[in-house]
Parts: structure tokens; sequence; C-alpha cells
């Protein structure tokens, strides 16, 4: 987590998840409150990017910058085998 201001979120957790999660934290002598940060930035970053790789997909299948799935699938196929034969 960067340096920047932070504001307090209150988050429920599954019993079994915060004792592991105070676990985590006596081990890597960190708090809960700074590895629970961690972690939800990272999902949040993951998800909006996902997010953004749906929007750009939708945008190209809206504009016709599709492949058949037929073609699509000969290519798979046809990367796979020359990957084997390396």
């Amino acid at each position: 987590m960067s340096t920047q201001s932070s504001e307090t979120v209150t988050v429920r957790l599954a019993s079994e998840t915060k004792a592991r999660l105070e676990q985590l934290a006596r081990h890597t002598r960190r708090s809960k409150s700074f590895l629970a940060g961690e972690a939800i930035a990272d999902y949040v970053e993951r998800e909006l990017a996902i997010l953004e790789g749906i929007k750009r997909g939708l945008a190209d299948m809206e504009a016709g910058r599709v492949t058949p799935h037929d073609q699509a699938m000969r290519r798979l196929r046809a990367t796979v085998e020359k990957a084997g034969k390396a």
C-alpha cells in the first residue's frame, strides 16, 4: 500500500479467515489492517483490469473486429501442435 492518505472501512470476515489473517500478520510482522488493505487494493486493480478488457472486447465486437470461432480454434490447435513439437 502506498503512503497516500487512507480511510477506514469496516469489513466482515468469516472467523476462519480472520484467524488466518492474524496468523499471516504474526508471521510477516505486518498489521492485519496493512495486509487487508494490500489484498483489497490488489483485488480492486485486478477486477478493474478485467472489466476494462471486457469493455474493449465488447467494443471490438460492436466494431466487427472479431474472428469466427472455427478460425480461432484452428489457430489455437495449430499453435498447441507447434508448441508440442518444440
